[in-house]
């Protein structure tokens, strides 16, 4: 696995982060909930596997991209957040 970067929710993914993503990156950020505690926002992490893109939010949240170049989303069971 190669690390890409990292980057804060609801902030502008870099340039490394493709365009493919970016769509359900935005769906994702648009459903997080503010808590009004000012609670810093969750931050994502973009790594490579196998040469395609895995943007994972602090969250659990996984926004990748298959084999046949679809984007997919899911949780990560296993994620500690909090």
């Amino acid at each position: 696995m190669q690390l890409g970067t990292r980057w804060t929710a609801r902030e502008q993914p870099p340039k490394a982060v493709p365009e493919a993503l970016h769509a359900q990156i935005a769906a994702v950020e648009a459903a997080l909930n503010p808590d009004g505690l000012s609670a810093p926002a969750p931050r994502w992490t973009l790594t490579f596997l196998e040469g395609r893109p895995v943007a994972e939010l602090d969250t659990g949240v996984i926004v990748s991209q298959d084999a046949a170049g679809e984007v997919v989303v899911r949780y990560d069971d296993d994620a500690e957040f909090g």
